[in-house]
């Protein structure tokens, strides 16, 4: 649930000359408005610029999840967890009931921010207020931890990664500004939670602020959306360009609180493509039944196609 940001820059320019390489991005349409293309054009080039960072989604290169007590990790062929990239030898995870500790190998450079582990550490989860990130061959790399359920997993990401230096770049439906609709804010009582079920299967009663109402295409459309009463939204849906065009399991928007009058703007010129679309090492949240929508929503990011021999 990221917000990939908003504002004004150039319009109409081509994308995609960050760190990869000069992969171009689709510019936006050309439209009566200037201004609107060029608040579309800076937030995709935003979005592509936290996708593609050294430590963006597609640097991802594993989820491990720790079925043991204790697991060795590293490249090597003795370790019990194998990392895609990395030293032979990176440490040692152990977990002690809902408390994981992590201690390093001997004469391999770690640090959690600027300071070297030298000695077992805490290994605190994305569950916790300051989850643990431990940094490797020189800051490429990244070791966290994270926590589903009853379970706990290592995600790994790596700057080398395959699926960052070769990214293809994301290419968007025609949009436009009729698809930025003002909604009404209907909502639901405090404390009031949506089951939403990842892509491993685990069901997740997250906070449910409230119904989105909106008009389109002279019908009433609604959508259920994630989050505190009074705070930013967030909205997990699937429209008849899933699987069509766009991502099959659907796409995610980052919506502002309700103003003064019970609004809410929807960019669908915004939604965009979970973590899954671009690594199979996420655990994308995905869409409630509720937000299947019998509408086609030709807005927003399209499917990602990976470069031929990518995952």
């Amino acid at each position: 649930m990221r917000s990939w940001g908003r504002g004004l820059g150039a319009a109409l320019l081509a994308l995609g000359l960050a760190a990869c390489g000069n992969t171009p991005q689709a510019p936006v349409a050309v439209a009566d408005d200037p201004a609107f293309a060029a608040e579309q054009q800076q937030w995709r080039l935003q979005r592509y610029e936290e996708l593609h960072a050294a430590d963006g989604w597609t640097s991802l290169v594993g989820l491990h999840w720790l079925e043991y007590k204790a697991h060795y990790i590293g490249r090597g062929p003795g370790s019990g967890i194998r990392l895609a990239v990395g030293p032979d030898k990176l440490g040692m995870v152990a977990r002690q009931g809902d408390t994981v500790w992590f201690t390093p190998e001997r004469g391999v450079a770690l640090r959690v921010g600027d300071t070297p582990v030298t000695g077992r550490i805490r290994f605190f989860s994305d569950r916790d207020p300051t989850p643990t990130l431990i940094s490797f061959d020189d800051g490429k790399g990244q070791l966290s931890l994270i926590h589903r359920g009853e379970r706990y997993a290592l995600r790994v990401k790596h700057a080398d990664a395959h699926s960052r230096t070769h990214f293809a770049g994301l290419q968007y439906w025609p949009g436009g500004a009729a698809w930025r609709i003002s909604a009404r804010f209907i909502p639901h009582p405090p404390g009031k939670t949506l089951p939403i079920i990842d892509i491993t299967g685990l069901t997740t009663d997250m906070p449910n602020a409230g119904t989105l109402e909106f008009e389109r295409d002279g019908r009433t459309w609604k959508l259920e959306a994630i989050g505190e009463p009074g705070r930013e939204l967030f909205v997990i849906f699937v429209d008849r360009t899933s699987g069509h065009g766009s991502y099959p399991a659907g796409r995610y928007l980052d919506l502002p609180a309700p103003d003064a009058n019970g609004r809410v703007l929807i960019d669908f010129n915004h939604a965009y493509n979970p973590p899954c679309a671009f690594t199979p090492f996420a655990t994308c949240p995905l869409a409630p039944p509720e937000n299947r929508l019998d509408l086609r929503i030709d807005a927003g990011e399209q499917a990602y196609h990976a470069p031929e021999g990518e995952v």
